[in-house]
């Protein structure tokens, strides 16, 4: 769809590199700070899709402004400015290796291995007698390799983290610290918002002098999982779906068409009513989860208009 923005070229001055992740374009200005664009492509089971999602990126974005803001009392972030509604700026950081996933109920990817019979995930284990979107005792940490782009991220347990000196010790005590406290504050905000904060997860960097900050994003839709707590007891008691608010969606419709990812499998055709519709579910989980009315930019030309206010920002 021509008001989305799928890839970006950009060529800032200053600009040492280009980094580009399956949803976000990173741009390294002057070894000092990165310029982070935040693109409408979906990705799923680590497959980015064909098309564009209007709006997506300025939605992430703005979710994760405002989520690091409610956040930075508990953990410091890499962020420093938004000079677009598609664009983060902020400290250079050199990023862990590791996705750091925090599950307060059993769902989703940790769902599907538990229907499989396993009841060990990341080396941390899961209780019998669990049902699908029961919540787990106290919130479990089940930590990912962090793919590149075309590559599928990898769980792997504390212990293995440590032993391939992927993370040090004394680090992974601070992110996992880090992770728990993000996620309670998380699951605050959601309460208040009549909502249930199920699984998200978080990335973290290192700073030229050695400090430990949150980066990318925070309690989006895209990293995280939520219900509506209205009805959420009910349901489970009748066996029935939880309401979610998460891109599950995306992925449950493409299980139905015969997509996972899988080697040999093609991403299924998403017609233009169904990119809005997307889009539209996109808007949904903004509102609720922010509390606030969604405002959308003007996408008549997004790559000049991005172009034009990160040149801006860079003049000061």
């Amino acid at each position: 769809m021509s008001n989305t923005i799928i890839d970006t070229n950009f060529n800032f001055p200053g600009q040492k590199s280009l980094y580009k992740g399956k949803v976000r374009a990173v741009y390294n200005i002057n070894d000092e700070e990165l310029v982070m664009v935040a693109t409408d492509r979906l990705s799923a089971f680590d497959v980015v899709m064909p098309k564009g999602i209007p709006y997506k990126g300025q939605i992430l974005n703005q979710i994760a402004t405002k989520m690091m803001a409610a956040t930075e009392d508990l953990v410091p972030n890499w962020l420093t400015a938004t000079p677009d509604p598609n664009v983060a700026v902020g400290h250079l950081c050199e990023p862990f290796k590791v996705e750091m996933v925090i599950r307060g109920y059993m769902s989703g990817h940790a769902a599907r291995e538990y229907k499989l019979g396993k009841r060990m995930l990341c080396g941390v284990p899961m209780p019998e007698g669990m049902k699908e979107n029961d919540a787990f005792p106290e919130p479990i940490i089940t930590p990912a390799t962090k793919a590149e782009m075309g590559d599928h991220d990898e769980d792997i347990s504390r212990e293995d983290i440590l032993k391939r000196g992927i993370v040090s010790e004394e680090d992974y005590i601070v992110l996992e610290d880090y992770t728990r406290k993000l996620f309670q504050r998380g699951s605050e905000i959601a309460a208040s918002r009549g909502l249930i904060l199920v699984d998200t997860k978080y990335e973290f960097g290192k700073t030229k002098d050695g400090k430990i900050v949150l980066i990318d994003e925070i309690h989006t839709p895209d990293s995280s999982r939520y219900f509506y707590a209205d009805g959420y007891q009910e349901r489970q008691d009748r066996g029935e779906a939880q309401k979610q608010l998460s891109k599950e969606f995306v992925r449950q419709w493409l299980i139905s068409n015969d997509f996972q990812g899988l080697e040999g499998q093609t991403v299924p055709f998403m017609s233009d009513e169904y990119i809005e519709t997307v889009s539209e579910r996109y808007i949904e989980l903004y509102e609720n989860i922010t509390g606030e009315t969604f405002v959308k930019a003007d996408v008549s030309n997004i790559q000049e208009r991005i172009e034009s206010n990160v040149l801006e920002y860079l003049k000061k």
